[in-house]
């Protein structure tokens, strides 16, 4: 009895760090062909944003928030989306529970995970959804904000 309890643990844990070691060689040579999400704080992203005179994407999420994770792995990835959206938008995601999160989540009447908003260079925002989308719901979502 014992024996078969250790065996299956044993191929339970197998089983997890081989999908934990696919997960990670997935992600290594895909990170770049996505969405680039600027580094610093909202002021700084806020200052790129008016000297480039470009529409803020911003993406508040949780990091327990399962639509938020399926976001970033199935749609912010996607050479596609991140070939529009570094090209028309300065992007910005930040964790609505976290360090200047809970601030802008309540600047922006984030009431749930993800809030996914466009905002102009001088504050306004100039549309939010929320929610999952996936690639041809960004795609066409990011497509309309940019023709305003």
């Amino acid at each position: 009895m014992k024996t078969t309890f250790f065996i299956a643990l044993g191929v339970i844990a197998i089983l997890l760090m081989s999908l934990q070691f696919k997960e990670s060689n997935t992600n290594r040579g895909e990170e770049n062909k996505g969405i680039v999400f600027h580094q610093g704080t909202w002021k700084e992203i806020f200052q790129i944003a008016k000297k480039e005179n470009k529409i803020i994407f911003l993406d508040v999420y949780a990091s327990w928030c399962g639509p938020c994770k399926m976001l970033k792995r199935n749609t912010f990835s996607n050479e596609e989306v991140g070939t529009f959206y570094n090209e028309k938008f300065i992007n910005y995601a930040i964790d609505g529970e976290l360090g200047e999160g809970p601030e802008l989540a309540k600047k922006y009447k984030v009431s749930g995970y993800p809030t996914l908003l466009f905002i102009r260079p001088d504050g306004s925002v100039l549309t939010s959804t929320a929610g999952y989308h996936n690639v041809e719901q960004f795609l066409e979502l990011g497509n309309s904000v940019s023709s305003k």
